[in-house]
């Protein structure tokens, strides 16, 4: 039986009436772990890939060939869809064109792309600036009319920092999803919305189903809570990348604190015997 192309999945996701996770990954191993757990999507995190390959924080520092090349990797690596987030598209009109184009040659089931005037800004910190509704717009067109010529099913999510620029609202968030919808998102990311009243009239009021990222300045309620106001995707962009990260800093503390210790007395001393190599298999799983 043939593989189900991962933009056909995304979008069965997507249009069903039933809310989904999507963690977030950064690099293969990563996301064939959220993949060996039972997860139906995953994310690959703008943020996690800067910091990981870059060491520079989430600034628009990340090529869009960076990003594709990452995405290869990753939609190579597992069998579930993958939504990247292409930050602004790099550039303009032109350059979204190009980006998804790549993006759905590199396999992945959609991405993303923001509203920010370049460089951008990470999705909950003070000082963004919005390009215009109609900039905005003609970025969605475009990407509308290369997932029409490539692949029907792509999943073109729009994400509108309206909420939390410089000037911004939750009406100027709001009007910009209702935009971004009639130009052809398939569904509204709107970041950055304060409270659970926020949430709630976010949805009644699009007519495409909406994202909901759970971080920073945004309630951290639970995915029943959540499912009754009607997000249909929650992203945990980065959860993944912090746990992992924190693992690392505890290894290289307590490894530099006994380091006459060798491989096999540190790995005994944290209780657990992990077979790293089962994911490093086609199917590895936890």
């Amino acid at each position: 039986m043939s593989k189900l192309k991962a933009s056909t999945a995304m979008r069965r996701l997507v249009r069903r009436d039933k809310i989904f996770v999507r963690p977030g990954c950064h690099d293969v191993l990563s996301a064939r772990m959220a993949a060996a757990a039972g997860f139906e999507a995953i994310g690959m995190s703008g943020y996690a890939v800067s910091v990981s390959l870059l060491g520079q924080p989430d600034v628009g520092l990340i090529t869009m060939s960076e990003t594709v090349r990452m995405c290869r990797y990753i939609c190579n690596a597992v069998d579930i869809p993958v939504m990247v987030d292409a930050d602004t598209g790099y550039g303009g009109v032109d350059n979204v064109m190009r980006t998804v184009d790549e993006v759905i040659k590199a396999g992945a089931g959609g991405l993303f792309i923001e509203d920010q005037v370049d460089p951008k800004r990470c999705g909950h910190v003070a000082g963004k600036r919005l390009i215009s509704i109609a900039e905005g717009v003609a970025k969605i067109r475009a990407a509308d009319k290369v997932r029409r010529e490539l692949d029907e099913d792509f999943v073109i999510m729009a994400r509108t920092d309206g909420r939390g620029a410089l000037g911004g609202s939750f009406q100027e968030s709001l009007d910009r999803a209702r935009a971004f919808t009639d130009a052809g998102a398939d569904i509204i990311f709107p970041e950055g919305l304060v409270s659970v009243e926020e949430i709630g009239a976010m949805v009644a009021a699009t007519d495409v189903p909406i994202s909901y990222n759970r971080t920073g300045v945004s309630p951290m309620l639970g995915l029943a809570d959540l499912e009754r106001l009607g997000v249909r995707m929650v992203a945990n962009a980065t959860g993944a990348f912090k746990a992992s990260t924190r693992a690392l800093v505890d290894y290289s503390v307590d490894y530099a604190a006994d380091h006459a210790a060798d491989d096999a007395g540190q790995i005994g001393a944290t209780g657990t015997d992990f077979d790293l190599g089962r994911f490093l298999r086609p199917g590895g799983g936890i």
